[in-house]
């Protein structure tokens, strides 16, 4: 018994831990990332298109010396693609060490929430492995005023199941 006290009391430790979330906006959707695999935010570039490759790819870029894949975050999640503008930008992560590289339409803001805060993405049929960590009600400044904060659902990424190299090795 006192071994399982433990481990709740450990385990109600572990919940009130806090993380940093980069939130980034595709079309009208928020979505967020642990902070911790971020590696760098980059300005929109065409990237070297690669042969037989899922449409998805858009091809790679070279971060210092590297090869990075670079994702077409929309069509990886089975929607339109991307209409590209001014705040376009790449996400460069590490998953899993490798890096790989998400376009995404605007990076929104950077935030704290709790791990007890993290609510699990509903189960619902799906053809694929869902990609989804969890979902977190964050405050957004609303637009009218400053002071007021609007509560918006972010949907936090499995940067592990959106890996371009999960299949296929692009990345050494």
């Amino acid at each position: 018994m006192a071994a399982t006290a433990a481990a709740a009391t450990e385990t109600e430790h572990v919940d009130d831990t806090e993380r940093k979330i980069v939130t980034f906006l595709l079309g009208k959707q928020t979505f967020g990332i642990d902070m911790s695999a971020l590696i760098e935010i980059r300005e929109w570039e065409d990237p070297t298109p690669l042969p037989s490759v899922p449409p998805y790819i858009k091809g790679v870029t070279n971060l210092r010396g590297h090869v990075v894949p670079v994702v077409g975050l929309a069509e990886r999640l089975g929607w339109e693609p991307s209409v590209l503008h001014a705040r376009s930008c790449i996400l460069v992560v590490n998953i899993e060490g490798k890096h790989a590289g998400f376009l995404v339409d605007e990076v929104a803001d950077i935030v704290s929430v709790a791990d007890s805060a993290i609510q699990p993405a509903p189960e619902v049929e799906v053809t694929e492995t869902s990609v989804i960590r969890g979902l977190v009600e964050i405050g957004q400044r609303s637009k009218e005023s400053s002071d007021q904060k609007d509560l918006i659902m972010v949907s936090l990424l499995d940067l592990e199941k959106l890996s371009p190299t999960r299949h296929m090795d692009l990345v050494a």
